[in-house]
């Protein structure tokens, strides 16, 4: 009989083993192609405004997903060679070298990988025209996907998974190196001791999860952020990873051990699902602290993403809330750009001449704003009038009231807005012919002109500016330079780009004048941040199977070494019911520590250090809660499927 013989029937005879291996693989060209198709589907590329940026980030996205793909089959690989020790320990016995078995092992793993090359390329094609109007669906465009199957999609996943076989053979080809025929043998046969437990560790334990927590809930406005912000972070990373080690390896041992003492541990079934687990803590710690860990991981990630695309919607217009805007130039040009807007298909809704006094700061600028280096030098002074003029266009509730020398300084993007109560007012000076003096009212989350920006580059710097009560714009009008500025207000200025590069070329024929668009930088921020959900979706997807893997792995192995304890308990008459529900017991014990850790450190980090950030953007606390509960129903069915699983394998005759 021939190798390939040998491997054919290998694999018939392990078909169940190999199911699971060949659904992952499957999943994964399926996500992989599906990722993959999208950079070459035309009607994708026709509907984007930039498409240099969306094939970078598509290529970069792909990248990560695949090498996401290969720790995934690795570890499913290394599964399945250590349930198959035995076997090999025979074939090595009947006198096949270890060469030989690592080409058995090749020929399997290229069989299976052109099942799942060819069934996940079909699915994928189908699950691209899905994808794809999805993708523009969070891009808010309007355009007909069609079903494709990009041969450049299908060469690339197609070597991919190729070089990823040539990844698992020399995998496998270490593992059957490193292990003699005798442990082969015996591969099965080892069984775990109980950890030696301590009351003070798993005391300890809880502490360092409690300091973590702390640590994160002070806020980053805090002290301990503020001045020790790379002690503060080792702290949190030490409390946060050591924790939930120690929590799985020392608290649950410890908690365990003390039912065990308790009086009542003998009634009922609680000794039959307790007894099992305390000799599993060791082999497991790892299992369920990377299980806590990862989990918060895929929340993180998937609420700080879906965070960022809400928010991107409404943060163009805080950022560059002006559909136009331009310093004024000559009368002439001035009149041209008027034409040419009043031609174009957008309907001008306002047109504003403002004008503003330019000073020079003498005070420190951190004082009035944050990151004072993405600000412009000089400071530009408008009026409450001028500035509640614009505000009411606008239909924004952001009016001012001043008197006498109070200031309000305009910080678009601060994480600290703050209204000072009077006596507690920051002076400010600033210098023009001679030096004055503000009082700051407030340091306001808005903006009045926004970014500059450019239909390439996007935005560049912003003016600072602060509003004056008028009696101080008045008397300061002859000692400061004045600057004007062109302002519009035009119909579905989403779609204005085309517009824009018009405008945007007449107005930097003047070096050194701002110009600001709205359109500019909406459809980069928009196809950036849809991107990026899209792939963080891609992501969590291949994460979920990932874990959903570990855990399926994780109660095959153990229900497959616990077969006899169990066949024993039916001997000495356990019924059916009483056995589902020792585990039930059991696996419950395993499946809800990890979940409310990973929520905790999820929602802590989200709630203290993206939820703040964020606070003028409603609705997203509810979504957090939204992603959290999906996350936990998916993790519900992890745990109701392996319950079952573990039930038909203990229940298999031997």
């Amino acid at each position: 009989m021939s190798l390939l013989d040998l491997t054919i029937r290998n694999v018939k005879r392990n078909f169940r083993l190999y199911t699971i291996y060949l659904f992952s693989m499957i999943t994964g060209v399926i996500i992989q192609f599906t990722f993959s198709s999208l950079m070459y589907n035309e009607d994708i590329m026709d509907a984007l405004q930039n498409r240099g940026n969306f094939q970078t980030g598509v290529a970069i996205a792909s990248v990560v997903v695949f090498i996401f793909i290969i720790f995934f089959i690795l570890y499913a690989n290394s599964f399945f060679m250590r349930q198959r020790k035995k076997e090999f320990g025979m074939y090595l016995l009947y006198g096949l070298s270890e060469r030989q078995i690592t080409v058995m092992v090749f020929y399997e793993t290229l069989f299976i990988s052109a099942i799942s090359l060819v069934t996940g390329v079909l699915l994928g094609g189908l699950l691209s025209k899905l994808f794809g109007m999805l993708l523009m669906n969070l891009m808010q465009y309007d355009q007909v996907i069609s079903l494709s199957f990009p041969v450049q999609a299908m060469l690339s996943t197609a070597g991919l998974f190729f070089l990823l076989a040539l990844i698992i053979s020399v995998q496998s080809y270490i593992m059957v190196n490193r292990v003699q025929l005798t442990e082969l043998f015996h591969a099965k046969q080892r069984s775990e001791k109980p950890v030696r437990v301590s009351a003070v560790i798993a005391i300890f334990s809880l502490l360092l999860l409690g300091m973590a927590f702390a640590l994160i809930s002070s806020g980053k406005g805090s002290t301990f952020w503020q001045d020790y912000a790379t002690w503060s972070m080792i702290a949190v990373t030490i409390g946060i990873i050591g924790g939930t080690y120690l929590f799985f390896r020392q608290f649950a041992g410890w908690l365990l051990q003390a039912l065990s003492r308790h009086k009542s541990y003998h009634e009922g079934n609680t000794v039959l699902w307790t007894s099992s687990l305390r000799f599993q803590i060791r082999g497991n710690t790892l299992n369920l602290t990377f299980i806590s860990l990862f989990s918060a991981a895929i929340m993180m990630l998937m609420c700080f993403m879906t965070i960022n695309y809400k928010v991107q919607f409404d943060a163009v217009g805080r950022n560059l809330p002006n559909h136009i805007a331009f310093q004024s130039l000559e009368q002439a040009t001035n009149a041209k750009i008027d034409d040419l807007i009043k031609s174009s298909k957008h309907e001008i809704t306002f047109h504003l001449t403002h004008e503003g006094l330019v000073v020079s700061p003498v005070t420190d600028m951190h004082m009035a704003v944050d990151n004072p280096e993405y600000y412009t030098s000089d400071i530009l002074l408008v009026s409450q009038r001028t500035y509640n003029e614009l505000i009411a266009k606008r239909g924004h509730k952001q009016s001012v009231k001043l008197q006498g020398n109070e200031a309000v300084t305009l910080s678009q993007g601060s994480d600290f807005p703050k209204r000072y109560a009077p006596g507690e007012q920051s002076s400010f000076t600033v210098r023009t012919d001679t030096e004055t003096t503000f009082k700051l009212t407030e340091k306001k989350d808005y903006a009045y002109l926004g970014w500059a920006s450019d239909p390439e580059d996007s935005m560049i710097k912003k003016p600072a500016v602060f509003v004056i009560s008028d009696a101080a714009y008045q008397d300061m009008s002859g000692h400061a330079d004045t600057k004007s500025f062109e302002i519009y207000g035009i119909g579905d200025a989403r779609n204005a780009e085309e517009l824009s590069k018009q405008v945007h070329a007449i107005v930097t024929q003047t070096p050194g004048a701002y110009y600001s668009s709205f359109a500019d930088v909406y459809s980069k921020q928009i196809e950036g941040s849809s991107l990026m959900l899209f792939s963080s979706g891609f992501l969590a997807l291949i994460a979920i199977f990932a874990l959903a893997s570990v855990i399926y792995f994780k109660q095959l192995r153990e229900a497959t070494d616990e077969r006899q304890q169990y066949s024993i308990l039916r001997k000495i008459g356990v019924d059916n019911r009483q056995m589902k529900n020792v585990i039930r017991k059991q696996l419950l014990f395993v499946f809800f520590p990890p979940l409310v850790l990973g929520v905790l450190h999820s929602w802590f980090i989200i709630n203290y250090y993206i939820l703040d950030s964020v606070q003028g953007f409603p609705g997203l606390t509810g979504m957090v809660w939204g992603i959290m509960g999906v996350y936990f129903l998916i993790y519900l069915l992890f745990y109701v499927s392996s319950t079952n699983i573990y039930y038909k394998i203990v229940n298999e005759n031997d």
